[in-house]
């Protein structure tokens, strides 16, 4: 008989809201110290600026806000491990809600008005509220999840721009790596490959020969930060093996052509 279906993980929503409101109050407070001479650094994002980084995850809490201001949608059409997939379309849209974001006030005004609304918003509105978003509508719990992803890896690109140390909460991290290995498994389904991203997680994929005991014999493992740099594009899987940030054993064990899963 074939396999069951394995059932999608789950998240704490508490856990999670808490997460997502502490990553975007530390970077409010590092944006608050940053210097004209850092805002007008390139972010290592194509054309964006450090101040245009910082009003966009400025922007990634107001539009949270903002979404559920919206009436509500019927039914959430995407799951969290769908999200990145449903992206990709996105980006000009993204990058200019960015630049009108930057252009309304100042950025320790924006993070302010952001924090609020978004403080407000989370407090009237429970979990299982379906958003109606762009990409399609989600229940604010799993939205929730990918908030994490975009909060995380804009904390670290903020921090290899500016040299700063900007917090990443643990409970945020876990959520990010989990989120991006998960939707791995989804893009390439299988069992001949394990990937481990320690202490947070491990999945299986790409079609082949699995393995039910003992160690598997294509293994990739990696931390949670090179996994979310190499997971969004940020660098590239030559370079991290290069560097030994990355492990891999088995002839199976590359996963140069599935990624990046999302940028």
């Amino acid at each position: 008989m074939p396999p069951g279906k394995k059932k999608p993980r789950t998240y704490d929503p508490a856990k999670i809201r808490a997460a997502v409101t502490a990553q975007f109050g530390h970077v409010a407070r590092a944006v608050r110290e940053l210097s004209p001479e850092q805002l007008a650094r390139p972010s290592g994002l194509g054309e964006w600026t450090v101040a245009e980084l910082a009003a966009h995850v400025a922007w990634i809490a107001d539009s949270l806000a903002g979404g559920l201001a919206r009436p509500p949608a019927a039914i959430a059409e995407l799951t969290a491990v769908e999200w990145p997939s449903a992206t990709a379309s996105l980006a000009g849209q993204i990058s200019e809600a960015a630049r009108e974001t930057l252009d309304g006030a100042p950025l320790p005004e924006l993070y302010d008005r952001a924090a609020d609304r978004m403080a407000q918003a989370l407090a009237a509105n429970p979990d299982q509220r379906v958003l109606d978003l762009w990409i399609g509508a989600m229940t604010l719990a799993d939205f929730l999840v990918t908030r994490t992803v975009e909060l995380v890896v804009h904390t670290d690109d903020l921090n290899r721009a500016t040299g700063l140390d900007i917090p990443i909460e643990r409970q945020a991290l876990a959520a990010c790596t989990r989120l991006l290995a998960d939707y791995l498994a989804l893009t390439a389904p299988g069992g001949s490959v394990e990937v481990r991203i320690p202490p947070f997680a491990v999945v299986q994929c790409i079609e082949g020969p699995r393995h039910t005991r003992g160690t598997p014999p294509n293994v990739v493992e990696t931390d949670p930060l090179t996994w979310l740099r190499l997971a969004t594009g940020r660098t590239g899987w030559a370079e991290e093996l290069d560097a030994a940030r990355v492990s891999a054993s088995g002839e199976r064990a590359d996963l140069s052509a599935l990624l990046p899963l999302m940028s």
